[in-house]
C-alpha cells in the first residue's frame, strides 16, 4: 500500500506544483505573452520552423527529452535505496529539471529560435559562445555514437521490438500526411497507436517478424539463422550504421513530415504505458523489498552516494541535454508563447512522474518475481547486491518490475507486457538518437556561423558532419575483428569508450544553462535565487563527480589516457566559461550599483 500513497502523492505534487510554482514562472518571472511573434511564426521555413498545435510540439519534446533517461538513471541509482532517488526525482523535477527546461525555451523564443549555446553570446559574450558550442558539440557526438548501441542492445534483449520500431516509420509517415491534409489530430493519433499495438501483437505472436541480433557463435531461434535468414546482418555493427542512415534521412526531412508524428504516437504510447503501470500497481500493490537509504554495498567499491546519485539521475530530475531540446528544436514549433509553460514545465513534471513509477517497479514490482527466480528481498538484493550499470542492467531491473505489476490486470499476460516495455523502451531510444542528429546539425550550422565558415550551415553538410563524426567513434572497434562481418556483429561500441564522461557532462551542460538563464535574468531585472541555487548545486554535483572521475582514472594501474586528456579538457572549458560569466556578472553588478544603466537586452522572436 506504501508504493500507492507514493505514486498518488507524486501526482498531487506534480499538478500542485504545475499550477502554483510553474504559473507564477510563467506570468511573473517570464511574462509569457501569447500575442508575441514567435520563432515558428516569423521564420516559418517548412521544414524547421512549423507552427504547430501544442499537443503535437508536447509529444515531439517529451519523447526528445526523455528517450531512456527516466528509466536507466533511477533503476540504476535505487542501489543507494528507494528514498534518496525518489525525493531527488520529485524536488529536483520540480525546483531545477523544470525550471532549466522552461527557462531555455523561453529565452530561445526570444532569440530567434536559436540554440542555448549560440544565443548566450548575446547574453554574455562571443567567447562563452565557441565555449558552449563545443561543449554541446562533445555530449551530442557521444550520444549520436552510443544510442545505436543503445538500441540494438534493446532490439537483443526484446527481439519483438524489432518489427514494430522500424514499422512505426512508415505509421509516422502516414500520420503526417494525414494531418497535413486537415485530417483530425486525435482520430489519426488513436489508429496510429492501434496500428502500432497490432504490430506488437504481431511480432509477439509470429516470431519470423522478429530479427535478433546476436553475439558471435550465439545460437539463432530455431537455427543458425535468424528469421529470415539475416542473421550475418544482426549484429550492433550493423544496426548502427542502419540507424544513423535513418538520422541522416529524418534530421533533414520537414519536421512535420516524421519527427513530429512519430513523437506523437509515442507520446500517446507513453501515456498508455504509463496508464498499465499505474493500473498494475494499484492491482498488485507490490511492498518496497529495496532498503529506504544505503550508502554502499558489500564491497564498499560502489561510487558515492553524493555526488553520483545526482548524475546517474538525469532525465528523471534535470538533464542537460533538455536545454538543448527546448532551444534548439521545440522554440522553433511553438506557435504561441503561451504554450510554453505547457510544453516546457509541464513534459518534465511528467518525465518526473514516470521516473517516479520506474522506481516503484524497481524496488517493489521486482520484487513480485525477478528473471532469475527470486522473491521478495532476494529479488531486489540478486539485483542490487552489487553495483551494477548500464542499459542491461537497469531493464533487467525494470522490465521484470513492470510486467509484473501490469499482469496483474485482466487479460494482460507477462510476456505481452514485457513486448510493450521493450517496444516502449526502443521507440524513446531511437526518437533521441534523431532528435540528437537534427540538433547536431542546428550546432555545427551556428558554430558556422559564429567562425564564419558558411559550408557548415549547410543543411546537408551539418547533417552528414554529424553523422559521419558519430559513426567514426561509434565504429572505430570494427575493424579491429578477424573479418568485416564479424565486426559488424561485435562492432559498434566505439562510443563506449568515451561513454564514462557522458554523465557528468550532461549534468554540466544543465549548470551551465542555468548560468546563461542567471545572468538573462539579472539583465532584465528579475529575481535570479529560481536559476542561480539550482545553477550552483548542478555545477557543484557536476564538478565535484568529473573531478573524483579523473582521479579514479589517474590512480588507475592502466590509465586511460583519452578519457583523462578528455575529462580534463571538459573541465577546461566549464570553469573557464564560469570565470567569463561571473567576471561578467560582477561588472554588471558594479554598473548597477554606480548608477549606470545595463546594456539593453534585445530580444525578438
Amino acid at each position: 500500500m506504501t508504493t500507492v500513497l507514493i505514486a498518488v502523492a507524486s501526482a498531487v505534487l506534480y499538478l500542485v506544483a504545475y499550477h502554483t510554482y510553474g504559473r507564477w514562472l510563467a506570468r511573473k518571472i517570464f511574462q509569457l505573452d501569447p500575442s508575441r511573434p514567435v520563432p515558428s511564426q516569423v521564420h516559418e521555413d517548412g521544414k524547421d520552423y512549423v507552427p504547430s498545435p501544442r499537443s503535437v510540439v508536447f509529444g515531439h519534446h517529451f519523447t526528445s527529452i526523455a528517450g531512456t533517461g527516466p528509466i536507466v538513471g533511477p533503476a540504476i541509482a535505487v542501489f543507494w535505496g528507494w528514498l534518496p532517488a525518489l525525493l531527488w526525482v520529485l524536488f529536483g523535477s520540480i525546483l531545477i529539471g523544470a525550471v532549466h527546461d522552461f527557462a531555455s525555451l523561453v529565452m530561445s523564443l526570444r532569440n530567434q529560435g536559436r540554440t542555448i549555446g549560440d544565443y548566450c553570446g548575446d547574453i554574455i559574450n562571443r567567447r562563452v559562445r565557441i565555449l558552449f558550442l563545443l561543449i554541446i558539440m562533445f555530449a551530442l557526438w557521444i550520444v549520436i555514437a552510443i544510442f545505436g548501441l543503445v538500441i540494438a542492445s534493446v532490439f537483443k534483449i526484446f527481439p519483438a521490438s524489432v518489427f514494430p520500431v522500424w514499422t512505426q516509420i512508415p505509421i509516422a509517415v502516414a500520420l503526417g500526411i494525414w494531418i497535413s491534409r486537415g485530417g483530425n489530430l486525435k482520430l489519426g493519433g488513436i489508429v496510429a497507436l492501434l496500428l502500432m499495438y497490432l504490430t506488437i501483437w504481431l511480432s509477439s505472436t509470429f516470431p519470423a517478424l522478429q530479427f535478433a541480433v546476436l553475439d558471435p557463435g550465439a545460437a539463432a531461434p530455431g537455427g543458425g539463422q535468424t528469421s529470415f535468414g539475416l542473421s550475418h546482418l544482426s549484429g550492433v555493427g550493423f544496426w548502427t550504421i542502419l540507424l544513423l542512415i535513418y538520422c541522416y534521412i529524418a534530421s533533414i526531412l520537414p519536421v512535420q513530415t516524421l519527427l513530429q508524428p512519430r513523437d506523437y504516437i509515442n507520446s500517446l504510447q507513453l501515456i498508455v504505458a504509463m496508464g498499465l503501470l499505474f493500473l498494475g500497481l494499484l492491482a498488485a500493490r507490490p511492498e518496497m523489498v529495496a532498503p529506504a537509504a544505503r550508502l554502499t554495498d558489500a564491497t564498499g567499491s560502489a561510487p558515492l552516494l553524493f555526488p553520483f546519485l545526482f548524475i546517474t539521475i538525469a532525465c528523471g530530475a534535470c538533464s542537460g541535454f533538455h536545454c538543448l531540446v527546448s532551444s534548439g528544436v521545440s522554440s522553433k514549433q511553438l506557435k504561441s508563447e503561451g504554450d510554453a509553460q505547457f510544453v516546457g514545465y509541464g513534459s518534465m513534471l511528467l518525465e518526473g512522474m514516470l521516473a517516479v513509477l520506474v522506481i516503484i517497479a524497481c524496488t517493489a514490482g521486482l520484487g513480485m518475481g525477478s528473471d532469475k527466480g527470486l522473491l521478495g528481498a532476494d529479488a531486489w538484493n540478486g539485483q542490487y547486491g552489487l553495483w551494477q550499470e548500464g542499459l542491461g542492467a537497469s531493464l533487467a531491473a525494470f522490465i521484470p518490475g513492470a510486467a509484473n505489476m501490469m499482469e496483474r490486470i485482466p487479460f494482460v499476460t507477462h510476456d505481452f507486457a514485457r513486448a510493450v516495455m521493450g517496444v516502449f523502451v526502443a521507440s524513446f531510444a531511437a526518437t533521441t538518437l534523431d532528435s540528437t542528429t537534427r540538433l547536431q546539425r542546428y550546432v555545427i550550422s551556428e558554430l558556422g556561423n559564429s567562425i564564419n565558415v558558411r559550408a557548415l550551415m549547410n543543411r546537408h553538410v551539418a547533417t552528414g558532419i554529424a553523422v559521419l563524426t558519430g559513426l567514426v567513434l561509434a565504429m572505430f572497434d570494427v575493424f579491429r575483428a578477424d573479418s568485416l562481418l564479424e565486426g559488424l556483429k561485435t562492432g559498434g561500441k566505439g562510443g563506449l569508450v568515451i561513454w564514462p564522461l557522458f554523465g557528468a557532462t550532461n549534468q554540466l551542460l544543465a549548470g551551465l544553462a542555468l548560468l546563461v538563464a542567471t545572468v538573462w535574468l539579472y539583465r532584465k531585472g528579475k529575481p535570479i535565487w529560481l536559476a542561480a541555487l539550482p545553477m550552483v548545486f548542478m555545477l557543484t554535483m557536476t564538478g565535484t563527480g568529473l573531478v573524483l572521475n579523473l582521479r579514479t582514472y589517474l590512480l588507475a594501474e592502466k590509465k586511460d589516457w583519452l578519457l583523462i586528456l578528455v575529462g580534463m579538457g571538459v573541465l577546461v572549458l566549464q570553469t573557464w566559461m564560469i570565470v567569463e560569466a561571473a567576471t561578467y556578472l560582477w561588472r554588471l553588478r558594479a554598473r548597477k550599483a554606480q548608477g549606470i544603466a545595463l546594456p539593453e537586452l534585445v530580444e525578438s522572436a
